[in-house]
């Protein structure tokens, strides 16, 4: 949790620190105690249900039973335990972003769980599996024959005004024979206690990686009263959503996409969450192609057919050639591929459909009509207007009613217009008019105030309004519900937590089981788990963002040892004029690269601008927020210890003003260097090289060669003093070596060999040249000639000039050379791989594989 959420809701730690309770008596503080002096002043609303307070004022046994386990605790450790819940939170990137925001935000997760017993929710999930196959059928009828329009069971006019109906998928037949495989709803207690659907969702649901976040967290939070509560554990869910989505694809073994609009994403980290636990590769709509009628990814090793797309983009998004025009989101030509059949969808565009509010008032009939059953969990009394009854009785009680578009999804229940007594007459008169001037754009519905639960307010239990989703997932054995739940609740009394942003916060939902619930994991069976040696699926722009991935970390630690040195060359108490052109030489590097505005000025304001001079492009803090952004979009591909450096590094670098010391400066510098060394070390020892490995050291390899050459070609030059050499070595972390190496002190011949020539200098170039050819020999190759390609062939010959290379016969000018033929390396490395390029080396143009 971010700072600004945790003094939101102060959590248990102020919640129950005796200190808070006037008169507390620290020795009295028993189990009994710390719960009585939660409840004490805890008061459900005037006539609206609580989930802990029954209707008869006594605590639900659930609550009861997790009470007693919580209060089992000391306090110490429940303090511990949720601070280092919220530290994981953060540390570990699972984040959200409010819509019309670029900034992410800190996932705001509460401390306590919704608990439902098991009697209740078997209804609620048999009533979410009911609505889940009643909507399921009225899509595949308006999308199909059309009958229920021509009986009249559903206005015509509503379904054709409707944006979410598109035209283009009329008659399209789904591959895999659904319309909808995940289907989400948000329910609320009505004022007899029951549940009530507020808003169904079959666009593209979210919220099923966030309970799954939720659920992780807090379990590792709370393990003992999570395991002695028997919650229902989560796993199988997935799984079986898993195994739903394969059974509508052709092949045995199907490829699953999961397909993201990007990191802008409102909901990416979620998606990311969700491509890492499910296994899935996530793609965004340039990297997939729809070739011959059928849907590729673009990989690093050319096309790789897709045979299942979980889309997560809204259907009026997902082809601009047939839909939506304007879309940048999509893949041309995915229509035709699912006329052909050639690839599943989950959900079919066109889901958004029965979203609407339009529908809501004739489920009821529907569920007869299409089931043969009473509808199980019933929506808020409703009214289509665009019904010449309907509309009269919307009319007759408008000042006890809320107005909302017919086609207007989701949360526009809370955010319609005023009612009863908040109304002014001529707000009356105006809606009165609309109805009966288009009244087929409106829905009238009863209101409803949101039931309450408990969360902590910094000094006890206080209920507030919350909003529970419940997902159900097509399986091959019919609909199965998740066993829990994402839910909102809201920080305080006057917020309505419709969607989260500020003031709300997400609850883990526990369904406490009245068996044993035995530990539950998605890895399969052990008889049906083939061992596979060969790479994961990598997408080009996936592997494109590693690139520049470990170029960007590079660059930042490149520009940390500039500062350094020049920090130190501040420090020396030495007047001699060699010192005065190194620094001269340092401060001309930095302006060139960026780093500062200007050569002139003290060393130290130009050590923190180069440092921490984010406004910059070429600052250590401008490369690390870029490498933030490259790992943005690689959430499925890093692990926490990654995104967890990352964070470190942004943190070692982030100014702490303009006051800086050049001690506090060096500090800085060092701490940052000790994070780069870091991620360097777990790409080496944590990142699979059968995986996107490859890139992210091509990337670091590259970047590498090109600034250790500049650096020898401005600070090695003939004329080159023993400070220069000294700088040199410095910068190339190459001291200590060239030390034990040559005891006499440093010269032009050895320090050019050491930091250009030597192949065992893990720094010097002839090493990172070798490893980038190793890097690409490990690439597949696209071409069935033999011959190698443009990138391996510069390579090749680059490693052969430097190694029949003498130091003595070395000059600036090589060095320059040698730095422009790696650009030419990164450039081929580039068109070759990744997206955006030169339309000849486009990987599909050239071979399309299974």
């Amino acid at each position: 949790m971010s700072g600004a959420a945790r003094a939101a809701d102060p959590g248990p730690a102020a919640a129950i620190d005796p200190a808070a309770e006037p008169g507390a008596d620290p020795a009295s503080d028993t189990p009994a105690a710390r719960i009585a002096r939660w409840c004490g002043a805890y008061a459900p609303l005037p006539g609206v249900p609580d989930e802990m307070i029954g209707p008869d004022g006594t605590i639900r046994p659930a609550w009861a039973r997790f009470l007693d386990r919580l209060g089992a605790l000391p306090e110490s450790e429940i303090v511990a335990r949720f601070a280092s819940a919220g530290r994981h939170i953060h540390d570990t990137g699972v984040a959200y972003r409010v819509y019309g925001e670029t900034a992410e935000r800190d996932w705001p997760l509460g401390v306590l769980p919704l608990l439902v017993e098991a009697d209740e929710w078997r209804a609620i999930a048999a009533g979410v599996a009911q609505r889940a196959a009643l909507l399921e059928a009225v899509l595949a009828d308006v999308y199909g024959e059309g009958r229920l329009t021509a009986e009249g069971l559903i206005p015509a006019a509503a379904v054709a005004a409707s944006p979410e109906y598109l035209r283009p998928l009329h008659g399209v037949a789904p591959p895999g024979g659904r319309h909808l495989h995940l289907y989400a709803v948000d329910l609320a207690r009505g004022p007899d206690g029951g549940w009530r659907v507020l808003a169904d969702r079959t666009q593209a649901p979210s919220g099923t990686g966030y309970a799954l976040e939720n659920r992780l967290v807090l379990a590792r939070a709370l393990p003992d009263v999570y395991n002695a509560l028997d919650v229902e554990r989560l796993a199988p869910f997935y799984h079986a959503f898993r195994a739903g989505l394969a059974a509508a694809a052709q092949r045995v073994e199907p490829r699953i996409c999961l397909l993201t609009s990007g990191p802008y994403s409102d909901t990416y980290v979620e998606q990311a969450v969700l491509a890492r636990y499910l296994g899935l590769p996530l793609v965004e709509g340039d990297d997939l192609l729809v070739q011959d009628g059928r849907l590729h990814v673009r990989t690093v090793a050319g096309l790789k057919r897709a045979d299942v797309l979980w889309r997560r983009v809204d259907g009026d998004f997902v082809d601009p050639l047939v839909l939506n025009p304007t879309s940048r989101l999509g893949v041309p030509g995915l229509v035709e591929a699912l006329r052909a059949g050639t690839v599943a969808m989950g959900n079919m565009p066109g889901s958004g459909l029965v979203e609407g509010a339009w529908l809501s008032p004739f489920l009821p009939a529907l569920a007869e009509r299409l089931l043969g059953e009473a509808l199980r969990l019933p929506g808020l009394p409703a009214w289509w207007c665009g019904d010449p009854a309907q509309r009269e009785a919307a009319l007759a009680r408008l000042d006890d009613l809320t107005l909302r578009p017919a086609a207007q999804q989701a949360q526009g229940a809370f955010t319609s217009r005023a009612f009863g007594a908040a109304r002014d007459p001529d707000e009356t008169a105006r809606l009165a008019a609309a109805l009966r001037d288009r009244p087929g754009d409106w829905v009238a519905h009863e209101r409803i105030a949101l039931s309450t639960a408990p969360v902590w307010d910094g000094a006890g239990l206080v209920p507030r309004r919350f909003v529970l989703r419940v997902f159900a997932a097509w399986t091959p054995d019919g609909w199965e519900v998740m066993p829990g739940g994402f839910c909102r609740i809201a920080e305080h009394a006057d917020v309505q937590p419709v969607a989260m942003g500020a003031g709300v916060r997400a609850a883990d939902v526990w369904v406490l089981s009245d068996a044993p619930v035995e530990p539950a994991t998605m890895l399969p069976p052990a008889d049906r788990a083939p061992v596979r040696r060969v790479p994961g699926l990598l997408p080009s722009r996936a592997a494109d963002n590693l690139f520049w991935f470990g170029r960007h970390l590079e660059r930042a630690e490149a520009m940390v040892r500039l500062a350094t040195a020049l920090l130190n060359g501040a420090g020396a108490v030495s007047l001699a004029r060699e010192d005065v052109d190194t620094s001269a030489r340092l401060r001309h590097l930095l302006r060139a690269w960026g780093a500062v505005p200007s050569a002139e000025g003290p060393a130290a304001l130009l050590a923190a601008q180069a440092l921490s001079g984010g406004e910059f492009w070429g600052s250590a803090l401008a490369h690390a927020r870029s490498a933030r952004g490259n790992a943005a979009s690689l959430r499925e591909r890093l692990s926490g210890e990654a995104w967890r450096a990352v964070s470190q590094l942004l943190a070692a670098l982030d100014p702490a003003g303009p006051a800086d010391s050049e001690a506090a400066l060096l500090d800085r510098a060092e701490r940052a260097l000790a994070v780069t060394a870091a991620l360097s070390g777990l790409a080496q020892e944590n990142m699979n090289r059968a995986g996107g490995w490859p890139f992210v050291e091509l990337g670091r390899r590259l970047e590498r060669a090109v600034n250790t050459c500049r650096f020898a070609g401005v600070f090695a030059g003939d004329g080159a003093s023993t400070d220069d050499l000294g700088v040199l070595l410095e910068l190339v972390d190459s001291r200590i070596s060239y030390g034990a190496r040559y005891i006499l002190g440093v010269a032009l011949a050895p320090v050019r060999d050491m930091v250009l020539l030597d192949p065992y200098n893990p720094r010097s170039v002839a090493f990172q040249v070798e490893r980038i050819r190793e890097r690409l020999a490990d690439l597949s190759s696209l071409r069935r000639d033999g011959m190698p390609e443009r990138q391996t062939r510069l390579v090749l010959a680059l490693s052969g000039e430097i190694a029949s290379t003498e130091a003595d016969t070395l000059s600036p000018a090589v060095a320059e050379a040698w730095e422009a033929r790696l650009w030419s390396v990164a450039e081929a490395v580039a068109a070759r791989y990744f997206p955006g390029t030169s339309e000849a080396e486009r990987p599909e143009t050239l071979v399309a594989l299974a």
